[in-house]
């Protein structure tokens, strides 16, 4: 039921700002759907897609995660391996991100739901008068898999 909600939100936020549903917009979108937890980069997304739609070429790709980043539907994000991966975010831009543990050895991505910074933005915005509207936090080191090795 969540994963028709939410290509429900990214179809009204695509309609709301002028743009259609295509065929191939909604192969990206199951594809991020189906793939929430993998922070996939734009080559891996095509990837995935051309299974169910070879006619698609890698330019539909960039150019609808670039729009879906324009309504605020996905969130790019900088994981230090050279390539921008992304992640539903049907929230919008208002809404924290949540923080990643990055395996240095095998390069697995590990989300942390929990927002561990809320006392500390509490902090600064109290003591430095500036307003926060969002953070980034990466924690680099050893997967459980990797640490036991």
């Amino acid at each position: 039921m969540e994963n028709n909600n939410t290509m429900e939100l990214l179809k009204e936020k695509l309609k709301a700002t002028g743009f259609k549903i295509t065929p191939q917009r909604r192969a990206i979108i199951e594809v991020l759907i189906n793939n929430e937890s993998s922070h996939m980069s734009s080559e891996e997304i095509y990837d995935k897609v051309r299974v169910n739609c070879p006619e698609i070429g890698l330019a539909t790709v960039y150019r609808t995660m670039q729009l879906l980043d324009e309504i605020n539907g996905i969130s790019k994000l900088n994981l230090d391996d050279g390539c921008i991966r992304y992640e539903i975010n049907v929230e919008g831009e208002d809404t924290h991100h949540h923080h990643h543990l990055i395996c240095r050895e095998c390069g697995a991505i590990i989300e942390v739901k929990e927002d561990l910074l809320d006392s500390i933005e509490a902090t600064v915005e109290n003591n430095y008068n500036f307003q926060i509207k969002d953070h980034d936090l990466k924690f680099y080191g050893l997967c459980s898999n990797c640490k036991d090795k």
